[in-house]
């Protein structure tokens, strides 16, 4: 099974418990979308680019020009059938935009490794907890 089948099938399953176990008028259900990776810099349009390593700006303006990690479709599909409300942290094109902030060398196996999926520069998972506060405290 490829793994874009196994995540629609994991989430798929954690859909089913949503719907199963949560009281809805009780209980507010959060999905944090899919964190990009930055192995391909044709994506930010530096195409001798091959990872995140020593990218040091942000990607300019509000717009990246890659494409959308396919796991994308995936959440958004699953989410539309779970009958419980779940409110999606969208998170992909914000984060996108921050080719930036990854451990790049500082990852597990170290400059012969890079981590390009989890974040440690200051502004990325920041600004995803600024969205979850924010949608905790609104009143709908």
């Amino acid at each position: 099974m490829n793994r874009i089948s196994a995540f629609k099938q994991a989430l798929k399953t954690w859909g089913r418990w949503v719907d199963s176990n949560v009281v809805s008028n009780k209980t507010k259900v959060f999905f944090q979308g899919i964190s990009p990776t930055h192995y391909n810099g044709s994506e930010w349009k530096e195409p001798k680019a091959k990872s995140c390593k020593g990218q040091k700006k942000p990607f300019p303006g509000s717009t990246y020009p890659g494409n959308l990690p396919p796991a994308v479709a995936v959440v958004k599909e699953v989410l539309r059938g779970i009958k419980n409300p779940v409110t999606l942290l969208d998170i992909t094109v914000m984060s996108q935009l921050r080719k930036d902030g990854h451990p790049s060398i500082y990852g597990v196996s170290g400059p012969r490794g890079l981590d390009c999926t989890l974040w440690c520069v200051a502004g990325v998972p920041d600004a995803w907890n600024q969205i979850l506060y924010n949608l905790l405290f609104t009143r709908r």
